[in-house]
């Protein structure tokens, strides 16, 4: 059954419009598949100690915000890195692509159709008005990006042939790598001639918007060392600081994946030793709650229970930002306490209840 059509206008946050946050301005920066340059991790660790809070926030769109941006000069930082190559395109280029492409796994090598498609993009004025919360996606046949909620995706059948997906439904049409670009592109083109106050291809009530739903497999995060080709770094809470985005960058260039975590390709066995963070799995994760946003009503990343096995969401609110796309524990803060899965439970009993 389709969304009802949004009727606010989009307020997706980006770096010329940015979220007027409780803890001062939010700016998401845009990087499709998830790419960047150590250069560019230099760059947005310089741009966070000079204009915001002085950390990294990673998204559940392998993008990047930055809080508290109240000094000037970022756009400008940001143009000079490459990390601005449309500014009238700057919020609608989100684009997903299977991290681990290319370098293990997959049907297919997706490297390199994000950046493609990003440069197509950002060439088409027609597409400057999508909305901010339009995204495309690369999956290389594993099903890890294919099951993030894309509006469009290209999903992998072989190693020169996929099959596009519409909202996470298979749609069965075939279309090749060589064409996956085009493809992707050729949709969002028509969702925009067609979207009317819509937001999202799921919001459409044409059933030729439509695909058979796909079951999402249970995708784990790429985390530790990768059949000794990568790294796995998974900071807490995805929260890096400008220090840790530096210690990152020596090892050259890094892909944000859709879990708050980093894929490192080509790094040596002891990355782990040098960087002194971000080897172990954190099945928890949480939105900033207090007091960086106003609507939240804890700090739930104080409050968040850390456990071997466990997989939870603490959200200070019922809108629950940030939430994983996996199946988790959803643990939502209300007055005194947490609903954990539906279940009332005090502060002072959730460490015994999750």
């Amino acid at each position: 059954m389709p969304t009802p059509a949004r009727v606010r206008a989009d307020a997706c946050p980006g770096v010329f419009a940015p979220h007027d946050a409780a803890d001062g301005p939010l700016a998401r920066v845009r990087l499709p598949g998830g790419a960047v340059s150590a250069a560019q991790l230099r760059a947005l660790a310089d741009a966070a100690e000079e204009c915001g809070d002085g950390d990294l926030h990673l998204t559940s769109r392998g993008n990047v915000q930055l809080r508290g941006v109240t000094r000037p000069g970022l756009a400008a930082r940001l143009t000079d890195a490459g990390l601005l190559p449309s500014p009238s395109h700057e919020r609608v280029r989100n684009v997903l692509a299977s991290p681990l492409s290319g370098l293990h796994g997959g049907l297919a090598d997706v490297r390199g159709l994000a950046a493609s498609l990003d440069a197509v993009l950002c060439s088409t004025p027609e597409l400057a008005s999508l909305p901010g919360r339009f995204l495309f996606a690369f999956d290389d046949g594993r099903g890890d990006v294919a099951g993030e909620g894309a509006d469009v995706c290209w999903r992998a059948l072989a190693a020169d042939e996929g099959t596009l997906l519409l909202a996470g439904g298979d749609t069965g049409r075939r279309v090749r790598l060589a064409d996956a670009v085009s493809a992707l592109i050729e949709v969002a083109l028509e969702f925009g001639r067609v979207r009317g106050s819509a937001w999202r291809v799921a919001e459409l009530d044409d059933p030729a918007w439509r695909g058979t739903p796909v079951p999402r497999g249970d995708v784990p995060v790429p985390v530790g060392m990768i059949a000794g080709v990568a790294a796995g770094v998974v900071p807490r809470f995805g929260q890096l600081s400008a220090e840790q985005a530096r210690a990152l960058a020596e090892f050259g260039p890094a892909l944000v994946t859709p879990w708050k975590s980093l894929v490192l390709p080509d790094v040596p066995a002891d990355v782990f030793e040098r960087l002194g963070f971000g080897g172990v799995p954190l099945g928890t994760s949480a939105c900033i709650g207090r007091p960086g946003c106003a609507k939240s009503r804890a700090d739930v990343r104080a409050d968040a229970v850390f456990r071997p096995g466990l997989r939870a969401h603490f959200s200070g609110c019922e809108r629950r930002c940030g939430k994983p796309s996996q199946s988790h524990v959803d643990v939502v803060a209300e007055a005194d306490g947490y609903r954990v899965d539906g279940r009332w439970v005090p502060f002072d009993e959730m460490e015994g209840k999750l």
